[in-house]
This record gives structure tokens, sequence and C-alpha cells, in this order.
């Protein structure tokens, strides 16, 4: 899952960008309104945070911007900005949430999380579509014949991308676009290799190829 973060605080955005990197996001992270608005333009997100108090344009036009495109990128304010005023306008103007720094991390990823799920149409916590299942907090898979297996960060996030689109058809291109953040570098059998680890875990049939077009899991069973 790929998010852009928008924090000109350099040692914010440091802490920020390495605690989703932890958590096994794709995370770019650009210090500019102006920059937001292009990289949105040409870079598909799962999710933006976005400061409000940012060089070039400040965060409140940005939103508006990207809601005016009728973008509907799940968007997670991050501020300073504590007055009801700001809130009702960040909420009001688009936002899915707004948190006010400073914050626990673990709090940030709880309400990425919420975002989420709400943003997919779903309450419940943990992905699945009657075949397997993956919790997002323990990053733990399970099937009927593998219960509580433990994943890699990008293994996570591989199955993640699929589960999140059950039915849909995802390339090398796409999975990897969701996997790696800007300056990862990444290997040319690298998602062959992470689907060929995941299949091992928890059984052949979860994972199924297209040949010649990509992988996908099946819809709810």
């Amino acid at each position: 899952m790929r998010i852009l973060l928008v924090e000109d605080d350099l040692m914010i955005g440091e802490a920020i960008q390495g605690a989703l990197k932890d958590a096994s996001y794709a995370a770019d992270w650009v210090k500019d309104g102006l920059i937001a608005l292009a990289t949105l333009d040409t870079q598909h997100y799962d999710l933006v945070l976005l400061d409000l108090g940012l060089p070039g344009k400040d965060g409140q036009a940005v939103l508006t911007s990207i809601r005016g495109k009728n973008n509907p990128v799940p968007l997670l304010i991050i501020t300073a900005r504590d007055s009801l005023d700001d809130r009702l306008r960040g909420l009001d103007g688009g936002a899915d949430d707004y948190l006010l720094k400073p914050f626990d991390m673990a709090e940030l990823l709880a309400r990425m999380r919420a975002v989420l799920r709400r943003k997919g149409g779903s309450a419940q916590p943990v992905l699945g579509n009657g075949v397997v299942s993956l919790d997002p907090m323990s990053k733990e898979a399970s099937t009927e014949q593998t219960p509580g297996v433990q994943l890699s960060n990008r293994e996570f996030a591989l199955l993640q991308a699929l589960l999140i689109r059950p039915g849909a058809i995802l390339s090398r291109a796409d999975l990897e676009d969701r996997i790696y953040g800007w300056g990862n570098e990444v290997e040319s059998n690298a998602v062959e290799f992470l689907i060929h680890a995941l299949r091992r875990k928890l059984g052949t049939h979860v994972i199924k190829n297209v040949r010649g077009v990509g992988w996908m899991v099946s819809k709810n069973a």
C-alpha cells in the first residue's frame, strides 16, 4: 500500500516515514504543497497524510484542490493547528480524519487503518475473501489449513494489495507500485519471489496466476 506524506518538518517527516516503512507501507515524502499536487497528478496513492502549514501551497488549499479534482484518495490531516475552526474546515473540506500534533505513531497507524477500512466500505479490521484472511495489525495471515502465519513486511504488503481488490488482476508493475516507494531498488523477480514465499506459507490456492497478465485472489467465497 502506497502512502504520500506531505510534511515540511524534517524531524517529524523522518519519524513518520520510518514508522510507515516499519509498518509495511511504501512511503513517499514531499515537503511542499505544490509538489504534493504535482505528485498526485502522476502517481496513484492509497492514502495521503497532509500537514497544513506547508510552503508553496498551504495544506488547506492542497486539500481543496485535491477534492476539486474529484480525487477520492483517503486523506488524513496531521497538524498542530488545534482550533475548532481549523478542524471544521479540514473535515468539511473533505479530509477523512484530523490528527493533532504531537501524536503517538501507534495512534497515527490506527487512524490510517480506520480511514482505509471506511473508504473500503468495511468495518472489519481484518481483510479476507473466504479463503485467506489478513490482520493488518499483527501482519498475520490465516487459511483453514494454516492459521496465524507471520508474514514479512513485503509479503504482507503484496497480499494486502491483492486482498483490497479481490477478483482484480494486478500486474507486476501494479504490485511493485504498492510495495516499493521512491528510492527502493526493485529486483526483476521480486514479485515472483514474494508470491512463491506466500504460496509456500499459505498454500498454492491462495494466489492465482493469470498467465501473461498478473496475479489475483478470488472474490469472497
